[in-house]
């Protein structure tokens, strides 16, 4: 079987230069979203149900919280030689869990939770939702404080966060796939060892609720 060509990201990088999906990912059935048991698919401008849990996906501006520190936390105290980062685990109603894709594999990745490195100056919430934005095309609410963990140059703050509007086709060019996966699952898929203190964390959270 002969592999899947190359495509170009619809995104442009942020110097504005075209950006290339070597190994594109694909898409699965429409009707993955609407089954709370299957993890589902989208590519970059790839089709969507009119609905998902209620809520139309549909692309929309990125809009921070207005409030500083409007999820209470403990201290962010970062380790020697470690940049700071934020990101969110992005929880779905109907139980499953938002993952993405990086472009090309980026970094060693599979997929993982969206997040990215802190600007100078800047906040950590607004940083994940920034991040979760531009990598998953979502736009979301902060829930919780879930953990903060050493990454492989980063030493990362996550919040466990909620779908609130946004699309997931809307992805921007880090981003060559969204995926919607059972939360049992998170393991199969998100497979990177940096990522397992993030799944452990989340599974503990959500057996406390």
């Amino acid at each position: 079987m002969s592999a899947t060509p190359a495509i170009p990201h619809p995104c442009p990088d942020e110097a504005g230069e075209a950006v290339t999906i070597h190994r594109p990912s694909q898409p699965t059935p429409l009707a993955s979203w609407d089954d709370a048991a299957a993890a589902a698919t989208v590519i970059p401008g790839g089709a969507m149900p009119p609905l998902l849990n209620g809520l139309a996906p549909a692309p929309c501006a990125l809009a921070l919280p207005a409030v500083e520190d409007a999820v209470p936390e403990p201290a962010f105290v970062l380790p020697p030689g470690f940049k700071a980062a934020a990101g969110a685990v992005v929880l779905e109603d109907d139980g499953r869990v938002w993952l993405v894709s990086p472009t090309n594999g980026f970094g060693g990745y599979a997929a993982t939770f969206p997040k990215g490195r802190v600007d100078p100056g800047g906040s950590l919430q607004h940083t994940a939702v920034r991040e979760v934005f531009e990598e998953s095309g979502l736009a979301v609410r902060l829930e919780a404080f879930l953990l903060d963990v050493r990454r492989t140059q980063t030493y990362t703050r996550y919040y466990v966060a909620k779908r609130i509007a946004g699309c997931p086709s809307a992805m921007g060019w880090e981003t060559q796939a969204v995926h919607l996966v059972p939360a049992a699952r998170l393991g199969e898929i998100a497979m990177h060892p940096n990522d397992a203190a993030i799944i452990r964390a989340l599974k503990e959270w959500l057996a406390a609720r």
